[in-house]
């Protein structure tokens, strides 16, 4: 018996549970932990006969250690906020857990993530024993995993990564996010960064745009932005000059939250209102739509992938790894939107790998570490096929 404990059950978190759900022989005793009312009371309606429902705020390291010692899984799958991330790593080693992740710690008084604070967990995982996988979304995740499919059979060196995401979808709402909102505009209306020469350049927020060619989607318009996956690929892939992440955004999106960010709501500066201090932010998370609301409506598709510039037997050559995931199968699927069916769909691989002992190497690692065949398979199996072509557009 395995049994497995999920942090978290919005968007992706849902599509992680519905997953591990049709995989009655791997994941043979699913625990999943809630921190709000409203969230037990929809999972306890809709997969509550299926699963073992708990309440615990994951911030509370003394509490949820008490309780992921006493439910004792052999692995937890984090899908919670990347806040709660080192809680829940201390948690896995008082409790002998192996761990999964799909985005990388930041402190929730700083938007700033890196994976530093991760990684310095190496050695103790390593002592107990235990195995740390971080960031099994998509992206991070599945791209991390395209380069060391590149690395291992289209290339014999990299020159270039240029990570592109697009969404070409449309929810039908004036404005929403398709994550988490407070951490979804953290991340956008932060600096961007890019590895250049073994030089990490600093841009500001949104201020680099190009059109893109994405696969089935056309030319998008693109921003250049600093994404996690940026630090870890340019420490594993030797040699590799430069890595870039862009992501493209509706005008109106962007209207949007520059009128947002005008007014102050994107600040995670607490303030005080009516004699309480409350963030500016996560008021708005509060009034925006919940990301797992979208899904029924949403129409479209999302492209994701990876441009890889690089020499094969001496030539020089450009190929593009990437998905499409349309948003309605999505839904049809897990009752969830692409980009929340993106991201937990990989998470539950991820926790495959480890269960399976095919990923399993004590210590703290992330994805490109690891052989990529097996992952890729299953991306093919559970939802994500994946496409690899030649790539003949010049990205700025």
């Amino acid at each position: 018996m395995t049994k497995v404990l999920i942090v978290g059950a919005g968007s992706a978190g849902n599509v992680v549970i519905r997953k591990a759900l049709s995989l009655s022989d791997i994941f043979t005793d699913i625990h999943v932990v809630v921190k709000s009312n409203e969230s037990f009371v929809r999972i306890q309606d809709t997969l509550g006969d299926r699963i073992t429902l708990h309440q615990c705020n994951a911030d509370n390291t003394v509490v949820f250690t008490e309780l992921t010692k006493k439910i004792n899984p052999y692995l937890v799958i984090n899908m919670a906020l990347p806040y709660q991330d080192l809680s829940i790593m201390e948690a896995c080693l008082a409790a002998g857990a192996h761990y999964v992740d799909t985005a990388n710690y930041e402190p929730i008084d700083e938007a700033k993530f890196c994976y530093k604070w991760q990684w310095d967990y190496h050695d103790r995982f390593k002592k107990a024993g235990l195995c740390a996988l971080l960031g099994s979304g998509f992206d991070p995740g599945v791209t991390n995993v395209f380069c060391a499919y590149a690395q291992k059979h289209l290339f014999d060196s990299i020159d270039q990564v240029d990570i592109i995401d697009c969404n070409d979808g449309s929810h039908g709402r004036p404005f929403a996010t398709n994550f988490n909102p407070e951490i979804n505009i953290r991340e956008i209306t932060q600096r961007g960064k890019y590895f250049d020469s073994g030089k990490w350049v600093e841009t500001d927020p949104l201020s680099h745009k190009d059109s893109i060619y994405f696969p089935q989607v056309g030319h998008r318009d693109a921003y250049l932005m600093y994404h996690e996956e940026l630090e870890s690929l340019a420490k594993h892939i030797p040699n590799v000059k430069k890595i870039r992440f862009w992501m493209t955004f509706s005008s109106s999106y962007l209207n949007y939250l520059d009128v947002l960010q005008n007014v102050g709501m994107t600040s995670i500066e607490p303030i005080l209102y009516e004699g309480k201090q409350i963030v500016p932010l996560q008021f708005l998370k509060a009034v925006l739509p919940d990301p797992q609301s979208l899904g029924e409506n949403y129409s479209g598709k999302t492209c994701i992938g990876t441009v890889i510039s690089g020499t094969k037997n001496g030539e020089k050559i450009k190929k593009i790894i990437y998905n499409i995931c349309e948003h309605q199968k999505a839904y049809d699927d897990c009752k969830a939107q692409a980009v929340g069916y993106t991201t937990g769909v990989p998470a539950m691989i991820g926790a495959k790998m480890l269960i399976e002992k095919k990923w399993l190497t004590p210590g703290v690692y992330n994805m490109e570490q690891f052989n990529p065949d097996p992952f890729m398979d299953d991306l093919n199996k559970f939802g994500l096929p994946w496409s690899v072509e030649n790539y003949e557009y010049k990205i700025d």
